[in-house]
């Protein structure tokens, strides 16, 4: 009896420690709102900081690290001209100028704000965004976007870094 609880206990322990493999996952999320009373496209973005650091430091060829004790006034040069690189958005067929407000970290998720500003009305949206994915195959951005009411997601990816929406 003892044998055979011993067997079961071991290979209920097996099952569970294989059944739980580690998986990495490479998502980032935007969240996009329209402020229509601020004239404003609000950007927040949900990033893996150790991704995103690997893809810039690829970039640059120099190790960077981003929100923690040793960032510096460098790190911070590459990183905006990352985003401003793999990051735009066409309002109305014009491209508008992203503005980095702030960044903050939650766990090793870096947490970063942008807007646009002086947005009078929204017909069409085309976004590029190819943040990590250049430098990372599985790499997937996910957009979701909430305009005077109305929900879209876009998903982009190594093979498609370009999406629009229209209203």
């Amino acid at each position: 009896m003892k044998k055979t609880l011993l067997i079961t206990s071991f290979g209920l322990f097996f099952l569970t420690l294989s059944s739980f493999s580690v998986h990495k996952f490479y998502v980032s999320l935007y969240q996009v709102n329209y402020a229509p009373e601020k004239k404003m496209l609000q950007i927040t973005s949900r990033i893996f900081v150790d991704d995103l650091e690997e893809a810039i430091s690829k970039k640059h060829q120099k190790k960077i690290n981003l929100g923690s004790e040793k960032e510096t006034d460098q790190d911070m040069i590459f990183f905006k001209k990352y985003f401003t690189e793999k990051l735009s958005i066409k309002i109305n067929g014009q491209p508008k100028a992203i503005n980095f407000l702030s960044k903050e970290m939650d766990g090793d998720v870096l947490i970063c704000y942008f807007n646009i500003k002086d947005i009078q009305k929204i017909k069409t949206l085309e976004v590029y965004n190819a943040v990590i994915t250049e430098s990372n195959s599985e790499q997937q951005n996910i957009m979701h976007f909430s305009i005077l009411g109305v929900k879209n997601t876009l998903l982009f990816t190594e093979s498609s870094s370009k999406g629009s929406i229209s209203h």
